[in-house]
Formats: structure tokens, sequence, C-alpha cells
């Protein structure tokens, strides 16, 4: 398997440190607001590289750590923590703002197939690694005190900007954002490692610690969680580009300076979905989530099969006439499955498996193409095997794409199957029902959510509530 590694520019072999397993660590969210779907994206090409790791026979663990403190609105450490934000924006406390949305955070994962990592750690869990790990670096002078804060001090290091194309300039962000610089630093490049109380009097979690009441900085919670789970040396580090600088760039900083030995081999980074109007973030634009998607009528698995019909290593265009484009791909890949005889007790032909599992793994083993892996389905469904062939060599890509083809074509015969078989009710009023379910499903599909409201509210009058999910949409009627 070749992957592109970020530290050094190029495609290289993957070889784990140790034979046969793998020490995998990805960023987790700052669980102070919902995750929009750029966020998302990085999280299912992680979820595609854990899946694909695992096909092919390595014992992966994977570690991901949740951002419940101390990640700042600037990433150049200035600025309000986000999580405080949240709490303030919501009126709750921070560990409820952090409760609530890593549940929902979970919950768009489990929507989008993403498999949960081995390993999820809060950062509030590891107050004792932070300042175990700090405690050394100021022993052995990597690290300083000013203004009550203690530093990392980057001119100790022989290189700073390992990943090419981030200078110095690059920590202007903060000026550019009008924000005051941080005086106490002794370089520019510095970044904290722990703040105390004093610097921001409204941070509701804090901690006591060698040099005073406070909570740690942001870049150093990776570093611990991961050398905690995962060890002194760590075969693949992911997250999305714009985590590149200054965050991964910190957390080998620390983690090389602390250890006295390289840390991690591999850097993956994916890059930005945008808009047509650029970068997404939440402050732009429409607020996009998993749930609007569904909410305009979208499976999320057909934003999966978007995310993965491009490579991670390109940046993705999202607007609202390339996800339908997706979802009708999508719709007629599970159509072209619904045609296959599902229950078929045909012999598979597995000579024609190999050769359809070797175009797969061939896509996957060149840089997690992820494009190809979905054209080696379309290879399958046009091929002239038998179904149970096709259907053997499906049911074995989706255990990395996760797309659901088999299942889902299953339950479309046997919603086909009592579609025909199922009257229409004899009942007006359930008549009426369902006939204005279809018009607000078709409205729906027509992007027309005016109407779509309008009959939503109309039947709710009428004392009808409906029930949209995965399968479909259900009504109950009250009284």
């Amino acid at each position: 398997m070749f992957i592109y590694n970020s530290l050094s520019h190029r495609k290289e072999e993957f070889v784990p440190v140790v034979p046969g397993h793998v020490s995998m660590y990805t960023c987790g969210p700052t669980v102070y607001h919902f995750a929009h779907i750029g966020n998302l994206r990085t999280y299912i090409m992680e979820d595609i590289l854990d899946r694909y790791l695992r096909y092919s026979g390595y014992d992966v663990k994977r570690v991901m750590n949740i951002t419940d403190v101390g990640h700042l609105t600037s990433d150049a450490d200035t600025g309000e923590d986000k999580m405080l934000k949240g709490a303030r924006r919501e009126h709750k406390t921070v560990m409820e703002i952090a409760d609530f949305y890593t549940k929902a955070f979970f919950a768009d994962c489990e929507k989008l197939h993403i498999r949960m990592p081995d390993v999820i750690e809060p950062a509030t869990h590891c107050i004792d690694d932070f300042i175990r790990v700090i405690s050394k670096l100021l022993e052995t002078g990597y690290a300083y005190a000013a203004g009550g804060n203690i530093y990392f001090d980057t001119s100790k290091l022989s290189q700073y900007y390992v990943f090419h194309g981030f200078t110095e300039e690059d920590l202007e962000v903060g000026v550019r954002e009008g924000v005051e610089a941080d005086s106490n630093k002794k370089n520019k490049a510095d970044f904290v490692l722990w703040f105390t109380k004093s610097k921001f009097d409204g941070q509701e979690l804090n901690w006591d610690s060698p040099w005073g009441r406070g909570y740690p900085g942001w870049h150093i919670e990776c570093s611990c969680i991961s050398m905690k789970h995962l060890g002194e040396r760590l075969d693949i580090h992911c997250g999305g580009i714009d985590n590149a600088f200054p965050h991964h760039t910190n957390e080998i900083a620390q983690c090389e300076a602390y250890l006295g030995h390289k840390w991690c081999n591999y850097w993956m980074h994916v890059l930005h979905l945008n808009t047509n109007a650029g970068k997404m973030s939440k402050s732009s634009g429409e607020f996009l989530t998993v749930s609007l998607l569904e909410e305009k009528g979208y499976d999320p698995l057909a934003y999966r099969l978007f995310c993965l019909q491009s490579h991670y290593r390109k940046i993705l265009v999202f607007s609202w006439e390339n996800l339908d484009n997706a979802a009708k791909t999508y719709d007629k890949l599970i159509g072209r499955v619904a045609q296959l005889d599902l229950d078929t007790k045909e012999p598979v032909d597995n000579v024609a498996l190999d050769e359809f599992k070797r175009a797969f793994v061939a896509a996957l083993d060149n840089d997690l193409n992820s494009s190809l892996a979905v054209t080696a389905v379309y290879d399958v469904l046009k091929a002239n095997v038998n179904d149970a062939t096709k259907i053997a060599a499906l049911n074995d890509f989706d255990q990395v794409l996760c797309l659901d083809l088999v299942a889902s074509a299953k339950k479309r015969q046997s919603e086909k199957d009592v579609s025909a078989e199922t009257p229409a009710s004899d009942d007006p009023f359930i008549a009426y029902i369902q006939e204005q379910i279809q018009k607000r499903a078709d409205a729906k599909k027509n992007k027309d959510y005016a109407t779509a409201d309008a009959i939503r509210n109309d039947l709710a009058e009428k004392g009808v509530v409906l029930i949209d999910s995965k399968e479909g949409t259900t009504f109950q009627i009250k009284g």
C-alpha cells in the first residue's frame, strides 16, 4: 500500500513500526457546536483508511480525542475558548455543551457509517498527563514560564516548520483577525502549553498545576492522548489540512522534544470541502449539517458517496446540484443492485471474484483512491458473471465503502412487493393522508420546501403528525 506522506510530499510505501499492527491517531472534534459536513468529509476519509487497513489484514488500534477544553477561537493562542463561547451562546455549562455535541457528533457518524475509533478520550480526562509532559519539557529547556503561562520554545528546535509550504508569515493569522499578539512569547512561533486562570477569567474549567490554577493549551492534548494509548512511535496521524499548521506542527514539536526521537512516520491530510464562496465553516453561509441534509430529503449515505467520488487530496466543491447528482447516482446504484436475484443460490465464481477484488485493492493501495474503488463497483455490476458473484463482490467491497448497496436493494425489493400487494385504504381520511405524504415527498424531491412544509403544517392542524426516517415517512393521528 502506498500513501501520500505530508511530511515528505510524496507517496511512500506504508510499512508499520510493528509488522501486522497499525497505530493510528485522528484528531477529534471540538464539541462546542454541530459538526458541519466539511468536518465530516475528513472523518469519512479517515474511516475509509481505517476500514481498508483492517480489510487488508492489519490489526488496527485507532485513537481519537474529544476537545472539551483549551481550543481557542484563534489557533495562534488568542481569542476565547471555543467551549466557553458555546456555553455562553446557549446559556449552559461547558460540560453540558460538551456532552450534547459529543452525542450529536456520534449520531452523525452513525448516520454516515463512520466507525467509532477504538479509543475516544476527552481532553478533560488527561490533565495529569498534560502536567507530566509539560513538566519534563520545562526540565529539559524546551518550555518556559512567562506571564503566568507555560510556552513551548520553538527556538530550541533545529526545524520547526516541518510541513513544506508553511512559514513564519502564517503566524500572522492572529494579527489578520485583529487580535493582539501575545507579548509573553519569546518567539512568534512559540505556543502555549498551559494557561493560568488569570489570563482568561471567564474560563469555567480549570485545574491546579505546579504553575498555578489554569487549563491546558489545545495542542498538548493530542500529543499526550496519542502517547498515552499508542506509545512512543505512531504509524499514521490523520486530520484536515487546516490542522497541518499550526496544530500538527506543534504536536510534532512537543512529542519529539519530549521523546527525543521521531514520533510519527506518516501524516495524511484531507483537503477542504469548499462551497462556491470558498472554504466551508460554521460562520460562513448556510450551516450545513447532516441533519439539514436529512431535512432536505437526502440520505446521509448519498453524501458519503459524494465524498468517495473524489480523492481525499483534492478540494471537493459542494453545491446542492452536486449533491443532487450524487443522490441520483446512489439511487441508481441501489436500483441496479435491486435488479439482481438477491436470494440466488448459485455458486460464486471465485476466479471472477478474485479479479474484482484485485481491482478494488489496486485502487485503494494507490493512496486510498476511493474514486477508483467506486468505479470497481460499476465494473462488477456490468460484468458478465452470475448474480451470486456480483453480490459477493459488492458485499466484500462494502466492508470498506459502507454504502449498504445490497441491504438497501433488498429493502427496495421488499417495499416494491408490499406496495404491489397492499390495496389503497378504504378510509377516505387515511387515503387523503397518504396522498398528501406523496405530494410532500414529490415537493421535497423538487426542492420545493415551502410546499412540503405547508403540507406538514396542514396535516398537523388536522391532528396528523408526520414522522420522517431513513425508511420513509409514517404518521400518527392524535386524539
